[in-house]
């Protein structure tokens, strides 16, 4: 997903507001959680978000997504982002987010999901590291329910 950067989208310094930026992000998770699961998909959490280098207005944002777990009805996506200044060659990797969703019916029930078909040893090493990703949500989540 490509995103040009507006006055409208920026705070008083003119770099882009962490909540447009999440907007994105969120939307690119979602976008690439329906194709694969085929369904609607919402977002159960994401993880922290770190603003690694500022984007600028004027700037194009580019956002990847991918699917990097595969539960029964949910998943992890991987929203890695890039700032690219029109004007030069300078591309700098942003943020990274890792988010959740959830498969929905037409009812707003949990459906099953594909499974996720791993060929390369990066897509290998992506889904385990995913797997200990949802060890830690777990166990975040068990804490704050005590």
């Amino acid at each position: 997903m490509t995103e040009l950067v507006l006055p409208g989208d920026s705070n008083q310094l003119g770099n882009i507001l962490g909540g447009r930026l999440m907007h994105w992000i969120d939307l690119a998770a979602a976008i690439t959680a329906a194709r694969h699961a085929g369904h609607v998909a919402v977002t159960a959490s994401m993880d922290s978000l770190e603003f690694i280098h500022p984007v600028k207005v004027g700037q194009v944002v580019r956002l990847i997504a991918q699917v990097n777990w595969v539960g029964r009805t949910s998943m992890e996506i991987g929203v890695d982002v890039y700032r690219e200044d029109m004007h030069d060659d300078d591309i700098k990797k942003t943020s990274t987010a890792y988010l959740t969703f959830v498969a929905l019916d037409d009812h707003g029930k949990p459906i099953e999901v594909p499974r996720l078909i791993l060929e390369t040893p990066e897509e290998i090493e992506r889904f385990h590291q995913a797997e200990q990703r949802r060890q830690e949500r777990l166990k975040h989540r068990q804490r704050a329910k005590e």
